[in-house]
């Protein structure tokens, strides 16, 4: 061997052009292998990947590459979550078309993915802007609708009237479009939905059977299905009228001391009619955000009304109605019953308006006198200035007051949920349009199936704000599909959280006629394993469980759950360089490239003058700490790179991202190619040791790799090369070698084709198998063995493993120490735990 060094930009490419020649990757559905589809939550096509990309591919890649050698026939697909505002925004930025502006994007990253080897099906790419997709989403859209699972209906939205389209409540930030900065309005439009609720108990209760979920993502959904189990019931208030209210804690309600609305509710907007006081209020808390975060962490304000609502329970008892900007409409029933005393948003608010704060919940019933303290105490414990549920447990409090609710006709227990149906419409340009005409005789009618898919007009512009389709001469004018007569297209387009609900079934099988086959889905799905971002834990999780339930109702699939196991990695963190402008106070953050390091300190290369150093965090554009991959790999490699973002950190930790840890990367990646040069197929010889740690680490490493702690597989990988380096020259030293390319084969490719060529090994190491091992190498020859006497420690051993008993206890008993201990004291009994310990009694 005469290279000394690996070149990986002669190398890298030249394997990438092997593998796609030889469709090494390509799944083969027809297969009678066993199935593996591995999958990475698709990118949105942003013009870049960045290198937290890297490291979320490169996970999914060693996997998939590792099933491959196990003898698994692998499904790893690649596609672009390809619609959304970011099209549209550059569109109005730099006057370029959606598409052309998407398009250019996926080739662009699409040929960064490449230079990382990653071991993609190419084959069954997919964008979901394209008709070949949407128009089967249409598809499967109507075929919801007919199963009564999509309906229209008129709702309040966030209205930008500078963007003219609806915003999420999460995109009106201090009651201001997040783009525009116009002051959002409140509007009744007419939106599509989905009925997710319906199946909102199966997509609670089906959370038990994913075991192969992180725990946290299973609460996180849980608390969003959000299920209670409480009490309805009707307060009787002084205009004649009856005001409902929904409480998970109806144990508490002798201590309730007011009772609040949502600022939308009929009572406040009856009672505003009347009052200025009171409409300015509401307008006012309009103006605000309107999430459910928004409002738990806002200032708790309220407006007294002149209303009264009669304590159920207390005889004379009125408490004052409030409109609250705490309380949202959209939540049980936009009205609560104020327990200041064991609710600590309830707590604040009592403050501020002197409201009385009684306890009602205490550990004992000596707790009937004992003030609260500087906050609501939420617990358990028993109930005490509740009149006749004094001295019970909560739920046993609760079960009675929900009786007597029942039994004197003011209440109900009911089971609420938190999951509210899904809101699909969105008034813009880039996304699936919605394939339903308005007539104005037949009314809402769904586009007939052999006119899909209904394809977004190309000749559009966004000169001026809202959406194109809305405002385009031709393309919404259609006749009607059921009576012929002049109608509209639906301008609508579906929320792109809708694209990714149903991909994972498409990259599976994707005939032209259909969305999928069922029987070729069948052969794959679940997904065995899922990698992605904890970012997406609630919203595309819980949408894409409900799209499979959805298609499993109605007979086009067998299964309901879409992920079998679902892994989210960390992020990849860098520190950030910023100088604060004197005059403004403005904070101008630097490219890690154009600033140089030294110490603990840094300088910016253009001016030579200090810059701030600030914390490591999750690298973002908006503060410039990111770094480029395809810098990174021109410079060090992809092999490097991929065994950097495998490294170190545990992979559902954060990796912070330094030039030394790549740079140290690097080197190993050359220290494995010089055991090359080593390789020798004559030499003789046995060297037991370094056979027993390779058959050990080949164990080791495919069971860590099976469970996603690439970090280990890493670390005994690097134990392997150092015995290999240290050991002389021998017949398992030649083993060990040709045992370590195959083992960093998933993680660092390239390389390990290169030195599999080089060592006469046969065909592409993509394609070879794992290797095997001599199963009795995993025994270890000897163990230690403890001694104890008087249940100390007086001694340990070492001795063949699996040693009888009568070994064991004749070893023990000729050491000198344990004699010692001994001391002449004749012994009771002699207890053996084989290959563990000896355990003499006296």
């Amino acid at each position: 061997m005469n290279d000394t060094r690996f070149d990986p930009s002669q190398a890298d490419g030249r394997w990438q052009k092997a593998w796609d020649e030889a469709q090494c990757f390509r799944a083969d559905s027809a297969s009678d292998k066993p199935k593996s589809y591995v999958l990475e939550m698709f990118p949105y096509p942003s013009g870049r990947i960045h290198i937290g990309h890297v490291r979320n591919y490169t996970m999914g890649d060693v996997l998939a590459r590792y099933k491959k050698m196990r003898g698994h026939e692998v499904l790893h697909p690649m596609g672009w979550d390809a619609f959304g505002m970011p099209a549209e925004n550059a569109a109005m930025e730099k006057g370029v078309h959606p598409g052309k502006w998407t398009r250019e994007n996926i080739e662009s990253m699409k040929a960064q993915l490449k230079r990382l080897g990653f071991a993609l099906d190419w084959s069954r790419e997919l964008a979901t802007c394209e008709p070949d997709y949407y128009g089967h989403e249409q598809a499967l859209f109507v075929d919801l609708f007919e199963a009564g699972l999509v309906y229209r209906k008129e709702s309040e939205v966030n209205w930008d009237p500078v963007d003219q389209t609806v915003l999420a409540n999460e995109q009106v930030i201090d009651g201001k479009g997040w783009r525009s900065g116009a002051e959002i309005e409140k509007r009744k439009l007419s939106q599509w939905f989905l009925k997710i609720t319906d199946f909102a108990p199966d997509l609670l209760d089906g959370l038990a059977s994913l075991d192969k979920w992180p725990d946290k993502v299973r609460l996180m959904q849980e608390n969003w299905i959000g299920r209670s189990q409480g009490l309805q019931f009707a307060f009787d208030l002084s205009t004649g009228e009856k005001l409902e209210v929904y409480s998970t804690r109806p144990d508490t309600i002798y201590g309730a001391s007011f009772v609040a609305v949502a600022p939308d509710h009929p009572v406040a907007r009856a009672y505003a009619e009347g009052d200025e006081g009171a409409a300015e209020f509401i307008a006012e808390c309009k103006r605000g955000g309107t999430t459910a975060a928004t409002v738990e962490t806002a200032t708790k304000l309220g407006y007294l009304t002149g209303v009264k609502a009669r304590h159920p329970l207390i005889a004379d008892h009125d408490l004052p109605v409030f409109i609250a900007n705490f309380v949202l409409m959209d939540y049980g029933t936009g009205a609560v019953m104020g327990v200041p005393g064991h609710d600590q948003r309830d707590f604040e608010f009592a403050k501020k308006y002197h409201l009385p704060i009684l306890r009602v919940i205490g550990a004992s019933a000596a707790d009937a006198d004992r003030p609260l303290g500087s906050g609501a105490e939420p617990g358990e414990g028993i109930l005490v200035n509740s009149g006749p549920l004094d001295g019970l447990d909560v739920e046993t409090a609760k079960g009675k007051v929900i009786r007597r609710a029942e039994a004197d006709g003011w209440g109900e227990g009911k089971t609420v949920w938190r999951l509210r149906d899904w809101g699909v419409s969105r008034q813009r340009y880039w996304g699936t349009p919605i394939p339903f005409i308005h007539c104005d005789s037949c009314g809402i009618v769904p586009v007939p199936k052999d006119q899909l898919p209904v394809v977004l007009p190309e000749d559009v512009d966004f000169k001026t704000p809202g959406n194109p389709l809305e405002r385009h001469p031709t393309w919404k004018n259609v006749a009607c599909p059921q009576c012929g007569a002049q109608a509209r297209r639906e301008t609508d387009t579906l929320d792109t959280f809708v694209d990714s609900s149903w991909y994972f079934l498409r990259f599976a099988s994707q005939p032209t006629d259909k969305p999928f086959d069922r029987h070729e889905v069948s052969k794959w799905l679940p997904v065995e394993q899922y990698i992605g971002g904890i970012e997406h834990a609630i919203l595309h999780l819980l949408y894409a469980r409900f799209w499979t339930r959805a298609l499993a109702r109605l007979g086009q699939i067998d299964f309901t759950e879409p992920f079998a196991s679902l892994f989210t990695q960390g992020m990849v963190t860098h520190e950030t360089y910023f100088r604060r402008e004197p005059d403004s106070g403005r904070v101008v953050y630097f490219a890690p490239d154009e600033v140089e390091r030294s110490g603990q300190s840094a300088v910016l290369k253009e001016d030579g003058f200090p810059v701030t150093v600030g914390r490591v965090v999750k690298m973002s554009k908006s503060k410039r700490n990111v770094v480029d991959p395809d810098t990174i790999i021109a410079r060090y490699g992809a092999d490097a790179v991929r065994w950097f973002m495998l490294s170190d950190s545990p992979p559902e930790r954060d990796l912070p991202w330094s030039e030394s840890g790549i740079e140290g990367c690097a080197r190993f990646v050359q220290r494995v190619w010089r055991l090359v040069a080593e390789h020798d197929p004559q030499a003789s010889g046995e060297d037991a040791d370094l056979a027993r740690k390779t058959a050990r680490i080949v164990h080791d490493v495919a069971e860590t790799i099976e469970a996603l702690h690439f970090n280990k597989a890493v670390a005994r990988l690097y134990e392997l090369v150092s015995a290999i380096e240290k050991a002389k020259p021998s017949a398992d030293r030649t083993s060990a070698i040709e045992a370590l390319f195959p083992l960093v084969a998933p993680m660092m490719p390239h390389l390990a084709e290169e030195a599999w060529q080089a060592i006469g090994g046969e065909g592409l190491i993509a394609e070879t198998a794992w290797p095997e091992i001599d199963e009795s190498l995993l025994e270890d020859e000897s163990v230690t063995i403890a001694v104890q006497h008087k249940g100390k420690l007086r001694d340990t051993l070492t001795a063949p493993a699996g040693a009888s008993k009568d070994v064991l206890e004749e070893m023990a008993l000729a050491s000198e120490k344990v004699q010692r201990s001994l001391d002449g004291a004749p012994i009771r009994k002699i207890i053996v735990v084989p290959d563990r310990l000896v355990n003499i009694v006296t």
